[in-house]
């Protein structure tokens, strides 16, 4: 069995908390938090973990062997730097860092600590995210042309990251991992209508070496709740609707198809058939992150949300940063 520990008993880290707490194969030991409140309730649900507000205990605990670090964002490369110092493995929430600088440094530490090194790009281990990630890689789509996404609500507003940050690293990680490939560009709009200096709206391109493209939308000050990414292929579509309780994937049948040539021009014809709703898989997506890291530390496993994962998504979400900065002008990685 592996010993884990979680820091961060709030918000998120309640859900790690629970199914680490859960799962017969690990043994939580201790929760830390610097929020009494927070580690009360976690002694209230498993009575036999260990509370604490002190990092430096976890990490000096030698029968801890895994740590996962559910803090606020800026947290986050510290607090993964002294847990693999302290020869832990390491599930860090995301964004992993906030900067491209420190989340490379921390795949070189976590390299010659010989040590996992996770991102908590939890829609990777979603069912109908790796329904449509089969659905490319098999080519049932035909070659896949673009992809967009949409997460937009109404709240949660925050004060110390913008709606991208907060939001976006979900669909960034959807992104790269369906076209497994990064952009060579990325350009980025917003506005910070409810708080300056926040933007609560962005509007991202990403543009891929081999001419696919990628728009993701974000914002909390819309008037709907939207969790979808939309893939059109050559040959086919496919949508992932995560607020449809039963039909979440639907595969549409529809294209358009060159025909012969007519004098200057070449005849094009649309398609439109059939929608396939195919029955999804079911688990909950965070489950299996936490049982997909367990597994990676006792068949020593390199994680499909790797620290190199991570690194990926940060520096999209940096050079999206830098081009809103730069009034919307193309960032190139």
């Amino acid at each position: 069995m592996v010993t884990v520990a979680v820091i961060g008993a709030g918000g998120w880290g309640k859900n790690h908390i629970r199914n680490f707490g859960e799962i017969q194969s690990c043994r939580l030991k201790a929760v830390c938090d610097l929020n009494e409140k927070a580690l009360a309730a976690a002694k209230a649900s498993y009575k036999n973990v260990e509370t604490t507000t002190s990092a430096a205990a976890v990490f000096g605990d030698r029968q801890i062997e895994a740590v996962i670090i559910a803090t606020d964002a800026p947290s986050h490369y510290r607090l993964a730097c002294d847990a693999l110092a302290a020869g832990k493995h390491v599930m860090v929430e995301k964004p992993m860092t906030l900067s491209p600088a420190d989340a490379e440094d921390l795949v070189k530490r976590a390299d010659a600590a010989g040590r996992i090194l996770m991102v908590g790009h939890l829609l990777e281990y979603h069912p109908c995210v790796l329904m449509l990630k089969d659905l490319v890689d098999k080519g049932r789509l035909g070659d896949l042309r673009y992809m967009y996404c949409q997460r937009v609500n109404l709240g949660v507003v925050r004060k110390d990251e913008n709606a991208w940050w907060s939001l976006a690293p979900h669909d960034v990680s959807i992104v790269l991992f369906v076209f497994q490939a990064e952009p060579v560009t990325v350009t980025a709009q917003g506005q910070a209508y409810l708080q300056k200096g926040v933007e609560d709206v962005v509007f991202a391109q990403l543009k891929f070496a081999d001419g696919r493209m990628a728009h993701i939308h974000v914002s909390w000050f819309d008037p709907h709740k939207i969790r979808k990414v939309t893939l059109v292929g050559a040959e086919r579509m496919a949508t992932f609707d995560d607020m449809d309780a039963s039909e979440k994937i639907r595969i549409y049948d529809k294209g358009v198809t060159a025909g012969a040539v007519v004098g200057y021009e070449q005849a094009l014809s649309i398609r439109m058939g059939d929608i396939l709703i195919p029955k999804t898989p079911g688990g909950e997506p965070l489950r299996l992150e936490c049982l997909h890291f367990l597994e990676c530390i006792e068949k020593k496993k390199t994680p499909r949300s790797d620290g190199r994962d991570g690194l990926r998504v940060v520096r999209v979400l940096d050079a999206a940063t830098r081009s809103l900065r730069a009034g919307g002008a193309p960032v190139n990685l």
